[in-house]
């Protein structure tokens, strides 16, 4: 398994982390492989659905290559479950101490949601700096981003602003000094997922890879 710090690069590397909302656990290893072949192997599968767990444990029991994470980690529970099932990494929409203490005892990589400069102290105080922006549409987009990351850059705090970001606008946000990755439900949408459209998804990675490259 990956270290900590070694995760957050993949990450940065990838540059891009599909979250993605799955039904059937029967739909994991078609997605995992659709995403990989695209070229990008991440994924941050929400617990929003009852097979997020299942979903996670699979495809990092079965694609052992792909950077599995969890995320809409709203609970301690959630957490545990997440690591338990093999996830790398977690990811929540807000800020919850409880959660974010209980991830530092784990040594898990966990990137709380913010919006605001006290989020980001609060996320601090706990020597957390890898943090989600969100909603980052509506809570400003870049401008917002811009303006929140610079009190705070020389402490080393990055972002993966999600909510709103998409195949127009992700350069852009990739293109802020503190931005980490961004993510976002546009490469592997649920509709897509349910209807089998690995193709679809897999266009969806190469057209981003594609972009990135450019």
């Amino acid at each position: 398994m990956m270290n900590p710090q070694d995760t957050v690069e993949e990450i940065g590397r990838l540059k891009v982390v599909p979250v993605v909302a799955i039904d059937d656990a029967e739909a994991a290893l078609p997605l995992a492989d659709a995403l990989a072949e695209g070229g990008l192997g991440v994924a941050e599968i929400t617990f929003r659905t009852a097979a997020g767990a299942a979903v996670i444990k699979k495809i990092a029991d079965q694609r052992p290559k792909m950077l599995v994470g969890a995320g809409t980690i709203l609970t301690v529970e959630n957490l545990r479950r997440a690591k338990d099932c093999g996830a790398v990494f977690g990811v929540a929409p807000g800020f919850n101490p409880r959660i974010a203490e209980e991830a530092i005892k784990l040594g898990f990589p966990f990137f709380p949601g913010v919006m605001t400069p006290t989020d980001i102290e609060a996320a601090l105080a706990l020597k957390l700096n890898v943090l989600k922006f969100f909603p980052a549409e509506a809570a400003g987009g870049l401008t917002m981003l811009k303006a929140l990351g610079e009190p705070y850059k020389h402490m080393g705090v990055r972002f993966i602003p999600t909510g709103g970001v998409n195949i127009e606008n992700f350069r852009e946000y990739l293109g802020v000094e503190t931005v980490l990755a961004v993510g976002g439900t546009w490469v592997a949408r649920r509709p897509d997922i349910a209807a089998g459209q690995w193709d679809k998804i897999k266009a969806n990675c190469r057209q981003i890879v594609g972009a990135l490259e450019a």
